[in-house]
């Protein structure tokens, strides 16, 4: 009894403590740590954020960073009548993008000399009476910011490039150059100019006098130079403003130039790709010859297909795999940097995207990526093997082949559609609540030759007009009277092979798939297609 009176008693207590904690919590007004303050603001989305981790060896605030918003500092400072120069200094004329420094630091020295500057500045305001930023360190350094970053990447496409050659009176040298190692200086090599990506990665790479800085530092360094001194000469110029360059909204307002004249690199208008082998080793299929120039006008930089540098493919890519003198091959072979499924800069990833358009997906969305094509769709790519071999074709002999191969290949495979489609097909096989559907095949197949009107792509590959047949008629040779679908199509289906839908799948699999992937809405319904059957019928 003493025993379960004490327990009570126990309990009680316990009970009133808590009552009296949730008291205290309503009286002080206590923060659950669940939901702290920073919670509770809305999330600001900016471009011009510049995050500092200096502080992740001090122990509680190994986790946190400052951030830093650009774009609010400048249009302060020229509210002000100052400019870049408060922060950042000069070295041979050009401003460094390194804040009170012209040089690399060690992390203490740097953490120093941002502590220093920063909260000395913002003393200086608050004491003249002026609005001003954080100066204690927690208020600086949070563990989860309310603002977060919006930046979207910048580059040069064809217009934007053209914009700036023009500005500069066609001189290259403002911007491209080289490094040489002797004399440890830039130099401008006329001619081997290219992206300035192929030197500066995604991070600085190297050290001392091999250092090469990164792409973001390197552009940074030069453009924001370039567009500071043009403004101090009154002359209309680039961005300073970090919104000007990597907001989103702000990138739409770039003038575009629409007729952009070729920009002349020595490359030659047609040109037979071939493997490059010095050894003599013979490749399974024959050179390709390629149209350069139209190629040029389908693409916005060269970088969509030389990803590594201006030169031939194979220079970084031999026959059985990348060459020893460079890394840039990645063990890709020739023959694999050409056909790899998915990749933007091989000539099969490339096509294969077009095929994403609305007018292409309807067929290409079900076609399976690993179906053999007929060997005569080589063709379309690579020469027609020659009687006997004659070796390495000639410098001269090879241009003059790869400028006829164009006009050879419209008067020879020239796309021809004089397909029998019947005007209508009345599909019976499942007939139940519905009646039978008309289907009006003449006029998809006509519309879908239509579509092919803007595309040379797509004519030069639609080159027979039984492949139009295959969008649907898949898994069959082209041929002008394909099968029947319930000769493959079991009804409902085949037991013993569950991955081939039956009749019924596999029509509302075809036509409702091409319809939502062409964006045919108005035949989406069942009605659409079908009419409904009178009851007794």
């Amino acid at each position: 009894m003493a025993k379960g009176k004490s327990l009570r008693i126990g309990a009680g207590i316990f009970v009133a403590m808590i009552i009296l904690l949730i008291g205290f919590i309503g009286v002080f007004n206590v923060t659950a740590l669940s939901k702290a303050p920073d919670d509770t603001q809305p999330i600001m989305f900016r471009p011009d954020i510049i995050t500092f981790d200096n502080m992740a060896a001090f122990g509680k605030l190994e986790k946190t960073k400052a951030i830093f918003l650009h774009d609010q500092h400048t249009d302060a400072l020229e509210k002000k009548n100052k400019d870049c120069f408060v922060c950042h200094k000069t070295e041979d004329g050009r401003m460094s993008q390194k804040f009170m420094r012209l040089k690399d630091v060690t992390r203490g020295e740097l953490t120093k000399i941002y502590c220093d500057n920063c909260t000395k500045c913002h003393k200086e305001m608050i004491a003249a009476g002026e609005k001003a930023g954080p100066v204690k360190c927690d208020e600086c350094h949070k563990e989860r910011p309310w603002i977060q970053s919006s930046r979207v990447p910048m580059g040069f496409d064809k217009s934007l490039h053209y914009r700036h050659y023009r500005a500069q009176e066609n001189k290259c040298d403002r911007c491209h150059h080289e490094y040489d190692k002797k004399s440890q200086k830039l130099f401008y090599a006329k001619g081997k100019e290219g992206t300035c990506r192929y030197c500066h990665k995604e991070k600085t790479e190297g050290d001392g006098a091999e250092k090469v800085i990164s792409m973001r530092f390197a552009s940074h360094l030069s453009c924001v130079d370039c567009h500071q001194q043009m403004r101090e000469k009154k002359v209309d110029a680039g961005p300073l403003r970090c919104a000007g360059c990597h907001d989103a909204k702000e990138q739409l307002k770039i003038e575009k130039v629409k007729h952009v004249p070729r920009l002349k690199r020595g490359q030659p208008d047609n040109v037979i790709i071939k493997t490059g082998d010095k050894k003599g080793r013979i490749a399974r299929m024959e050179r390709v010859p390629f149209d350069h120039k139209s190629h040029e006008e389908y693409n916005d930089t060269c970088r969509v297909c030389h990803l590594a540098s201006l030169e031939s493919c194979a220079t970084c890519h031999s026959l059985t795999g990348p060459i020893k003198a460079t890394k840039n091959g990645k063990e890709i072979t020739l023959e694999t940097a050409f056909h790899k499924h998915g990749h933007q800069s091989s000539c099969i990833g490339c096509h294969e995207s077009k095929q994403q358009d609305k007018n292409c997906a309807g067929c290409h969305a079900f076609m399976t990526k690993t179906r053999q094509q007929e060997s005569f769709a080589c063709l379309r790519c690579h020469m027609i093997p020659l009687p006997e071999r004659t070796g390495e074709l000639s410098t001269t002999k090879a241009a003059k082949m790869a400028r006829m191969m164009p006009q050879l290949w419209k008067e020879t495979f020239g796309p021809i559609y004089k397909v029998n489609v019947p005007k209508t097909v009345v599909l019976r096989d499942l007939v139940n609540q519905y009646e039978p559907a008309e289907y009006p095949h003449r006029k998809v197949f006509d519309a879908m030759v239509k579509k092919m009107d803007d595309s040379k792509l797509a004519q030069y590959f639609h080159y027979d007009d039984t492949m139009l047949c295959l969008g649907c008629h898949h898994n069959t040779p082209a041929a002008g009277k394909p099968p029947r679908c319930a000769n493959c199509h079991d009804k409902p289906f085949n037991e013993n092979n569950l991955f081939r839908p039956g009749l019924m799948g596999s029509f509302h699999q075809q036509c409702l798939g091409c319809h939502q992937k062409m964006g045919v809405e108005k035949y989406l319904g069942c009605t659409s297609c079908h009419k409904e059957r009178k009851k007794g019928s």
